[in-house]
């Protein structure tokens, strides 16, 4: 079955014209049609974000039936952290804190998705929504947090498995410890003769950065990875949205 996969840091819905507009985020996601979203920086009881939970009012808005929200970073009022969209049944969700010593909380939301592959059969996905630091030693520990935490290493190294966010990781550094040494491919790459550059998401406006990444491993193959083309795209938040296409 073909699965499409959209990640999209939103930037609490506050565009670089530094208006909340929700409506926009909603327009660029419904015209792609995904499956999943992995969404960043998502708004719960924030009065910047006139105190909405946004993860809710998006998955309305999408009409999509299932939907959980990560709080990484508790503020004075409210919280913000990574969501997850899905037209399939997620059926489990936990929180894991990539926090490194003093820095700004950080945290990878992973969500158990049943796939329907035939009629008779359901199919796993892993979904690892992250947001990264942004520094590179504190990015590296949180890569190595994560491959060694107690919901990745229970899994099979044979699971249908995404690593799926902003990863902020201006210098790719994190290329080698997720394909040479966990044994993934990343969605997000691409190879001109010798040289292999990400897909730039980052400013929305003018991207230079290829912040935004998909790692994928298990029964997905990769059909088509592209940025929104969507001029709406570069002013409703400051990171293009990233959409991949798998067959499953």
């Amino acid at each position: 079955m073909k699965l499409k996969v959209i990640t999209y840091n939103i930037h609490r819905a506050i565009g670089v014209d530094r208006r909340f507009r929700p409506e926009r985020i909603v327009e660029i996601l419904e015209s792609y049609d995904a499956d999943i979203i992995a969404l960043q920086e998502v708004d719960d009881g924030v009065p910047r974000s006139r105190e909405l939970n946004l993860a809710k009012e998006l998955a309305e808005a999408l009409d999509f039936p299932y939907y959980v929200l990560g709080k990484n970073v508790s503020l004075k009022k409210g919280h913000y952290g990574n969501a997850t969209l899905s037209r399939y049944p997620i059926v489990r969700e936990r929180n894991i804190d990539l926090t490194i010593d003093n820095k700004k909380r950080r945290g990878c939301q992973h969500t158990t998705i049943d796939i329907p592959s035939s009629p008779s059969k359901e199919v796993h996905l892993e979904v690892f929504n992250l947001h990264l630091g942004l520094s590179a030693k504190e990015r590296d520990k949180q890569i190595q947090k994560l491959l060694h935490s107690s919901e990745y290493n229970k899994l099979n190294e044979d699971s249908n498995k995404l690593i799926i966010g902003d990863f902020n990781d201006w210098r790719s550094l994190l290329r080698k410890p997720l394909t040479e040494e966990a044994g993934f491919l990343c969605a997000t790459d691409r190879r001109y003769k010798n040289k292999v550059s990400a897909l730039k998401t980052y400013p929305s406006f003018s991207p230079r950065g290829g912040l935004d990444r998909i790692f994928y491993q298990g029964d997905l193959k990769l059909k088509n990875v592209f940025l929104c083309r969507k001029k709406l795209s570069k002013v409703a938040s400051d990171h293009k949205p990233v959409i991949a296409e798998f067959k499953l």
